[in-house]
């Protein structure tokens, strides 16, 4: 990779080094069929990023400091190379005859090494050995993917911690991808429970049968997907595993028909949000509980044994779903559809211009539901009616 390098681009030998720990870096994050992880990716626990990634030798024009007013604020310099634990990238001055590190710069790979005309722009280069020059760097010492150009803000974003930077980790999302990670994980423990809980809940609302693979059948797919719900304080309050389809999988004609279901408009809800101020009503909130389970599913399909919980000798057979499930394309439908039907029969009408919105009025008490996907706004004159409907109301079946 040396050797390609300096006979690519018309350096001094001298700079052999810095083709060297150029390779040494794009070995160490390059993925390989041969092993699962790269060594970056070993080392420090994470994936490594390419946006950074430069054309090695590609010309650049710097920004410089210079001294008179009308001096030019850039000099046209080589790429040789990555800085170790600061911003910015190594870059060699003919004129000067100097390295240095810089950030602010502005690249000229398009058409680079096959533009000689732009080749010839760059002064001729000098074979002497370069005087480094990389202490002088204006280039704080922070790590950043994402180097700024000429005339571009050189602040670096740092998302505030409502985004997932809790409890000084650092990551976005630290959940396990896989059921095979979440088993190797710290809280295996509370994952596995977790996914009992997911278990127990497709088993108490019979979501599905198992049944022998029919011939000719291709099943949907079906994985775990994890979560840690953080609290107010930055410690994780809940360990949350569901069980989601592969719907991408689906085959329209064949697993689904219609997919589109309605949700309550934003206006509604200020419409309704107003009248409970203006009238001083009630105004609770609902969020159900594993809503998508309570939709039936009308075609027939067939998923796979979720991993981790196959039937013991029966690994082969399949899941016929009963009911809709997370993931499948006519989930959100399905569910709506029944909330609608078990909500008419409590004698709620629905609003003709928001089919979200409903209405129940018995004698002097007033009502009103606003429905968005499993979140339920409930607004009215009587908190004992409002208790009723919020408990005692089997909105789960007829």
């Amino acid at each position: 990779m040396i050797r390609s390098m300096m006979s690519f681009i018309k350096l001094p030998l001298s700079f052999w080094d810095y083709a060297l720990e150029t390779a040494t870096r794009l070995l160490n994050i390059a993925p390989s069929k041969t092993v699962a992880q790269t060594p970056y990716q070993i080392w420090h626990g994470k994936p490594a990023s390419y946006k950074y990634l430069r054309v090695w030798g590609s010309p650049a024009y710097v920004k410089r400091l210079v001294g008179d007013k009308l001096d030019s604020r850039s000099s046209l310099c080589r790429f040789i190379g990555y800085p170790k634990e600061t911003a910015g990238y190594y870059f060699y001055d003919p004129t000067e005859q100097k390295v240095f590190v810089s950030r602010n710069l502005m690249f000229l790979e398009r058409g680079f090494p096959t533009d000689n005309r732009r080749d010839e722009l760059l002064l001729e280069e000098s074979s002497e050995a370069p005087q480094s020059n990389a202490g002088t760097s204006s280039a704080p010492d922070v790590s950043t993917d994402n180097v700024p150009i000429l005339r571009r803000s050189a602040r670096v974003p740092q998302p505030p911690d409502r985004y997932g930077f809790l409890g000084g980790t650092g990551q976005l999302d630290n959940d396990s991808k896989t059921y095979g990670e979440a088993m190797s994980d710290i809280d295996s423990g509370k994952w596995l429970e977790a996914m009992k809980s997911e278990m127990d809940s497709m088993s108490s609302n019979k979501v599905w049968t198992l049944v022998d693979r029919p011939k000719g059948v291709r099943p949907v797919g079906c994985k775990w997907v994890y979560k840690r719900k953080i609290g107010a304080d930055g410690e994780v309050t809940t360990f949350k595993a569901r069980l989601v389809a592969k719907g991408y999988t689906q085959r329209p004609g064949v697993d689904f028909e219609e997919t589109s279901s309605p949700v309550a408009m934003a206006k509604s809800t200020r419409i309704m949000l107003a009248i409970a101020t203006w009238y001083d009503y009630e105004i609770w909130q609902m969020d159900v509980k594993m809503a998508f389970l309570n939709g039936f599913v009308e075609e027939e399909i067939y998923m796979d044994q979720p991993e981790g919980f196959m039937v013991v000798g029966e690994e082969q057979n399949v899941c016929h779903l009963q009911r809709s499930i997370y993931g499948l394309k006519q989930a959100s439908r399905s569910w709506n559809i029944c909330f609608d039907e078990v909500i008419r029969i409590y004698d709620f009408v629905k609003n003709d211009f928001d089919p979200c919105v409903y209405k129940k009025v018995s004698g002097s008490f007033v009502l009103f539901l606003v429905l968005y996907v499993d979140d339920i706004l409930l607004i009215g004159n009587d908190i004992k009616m409002l208790g009723t409907l919020k408990h005692g109301y089997p909105l789960n079946s007829p």
